[in-house]
């Protein structure tokens, strides 16, 4: 089993820098946002290379951002560094060898009573607004972002009680963006916990439990290759299939 990576201080620095300097031009891409991106591709059904995940990710922010091959280069590696640890939180076997380790060590903002009512006051957010300031919800948008991103990979087929499994596993990293209070939210808790209940503690670790089993998911669902259908090649002295008239041989078969 391979141990959970954890990133250095001086790592989650150079990623937190980096998101932040993208937030420049896209308010979205907060570090918590794109870790809950980063996390989704580690879950998901297949690995993707940092040139077909970094343009969905930031689109042109990334190139507005970092202009300097060297600083780009830089921030690639801060990206790539933080997205590889999350790889390995989300290793598969390791998580089938112990499924109720909590492996999954995501990167979100904390919040609290005093930072909403302080984003009402400092920043003119509406108590409606504020309400919906909640630890876990911008990781999941990101998670969601790079669901829609990439939905093509995402498109499961399965049986029904598979496709149910999977939806629930959904369902838990969605709660994360309901907002405290909402009847959304309270109807979750009750469905889910029942008379137990759950506190923002619990969402954010059974979010992440899903998360880990949504790669197990995957691992039994792996998207079938497409059948590749190869041409039986014609006989050196039957007609050329392209319709030429002459044989085979004397054609497209002339240099074979």
């Amino acid at each position: 089993m391979k141990p959970a990576r954890q990133n250095t201080e001086a790592e989650i620095e150079a990623f937190s820098t980096v998101c932040q300097r993208l937030g420049g031009f896209d308010g979205r891409l907060s570090a918590e946002w794109c870790d809950g991106f980063l996390a989704a591709l580690a879950a998901g059904p297949k690995p993707l290379p940092i040139a077909q995940w970094l343009p969905a990710m930031a689109g042109e922010a990334y190139e507005r951002a970092f202009a300097d091959p060297e600083d780009q280069a830089a921030a690639e590696q801060a990206l790539a560094t933080r997205a590889a640890a999350l790889a390995v939180q989300l290793d598969a076997e390791s998580i089938d060898e112990d499924p109720d380790a909590l492996r999954l060590a995501p990167l979100m903002y904390v919040w609290d009573e005093a930072g909403r009512q302080e984003a009402i006051e400092v920043d003119g957010l509406t108590s409606e607004e504020a309400a919906g300031l909640v630890t876990g919800a911008e990781w999941a948008d990101g998670f969601f972002a790079a669901l829609q991103a990439f939905s093509a990979d995402w498109r499961a087929d399965a049986g029904e009680d598979s496709m149910a499994a999977f939806e629930e596993l959904l369902a838990q990293v969605h709660a994360l963006r309901l907002a405290e209070g909402s009847e959304e939210l309270a109807a979750h808790v009750k469905a889910v916990y029942g008379d137990e209940g759950a506190d923002r503690d619990r969402l954010i670790d059974e979010a992440c439990y899903a998360v880990q089993d949504l790669r197990l998911w995957w691992v039994d669902h792996a998207p079938k290759p497409e059948t590749r259908r190869v041409e039986k090649t014609p006989g050196r002295n039957d007609p050329c299939p392209c319709g030429s008239g002459l044989k085979y041989k004397k054609c497209h078969g002339a240099s074979a």
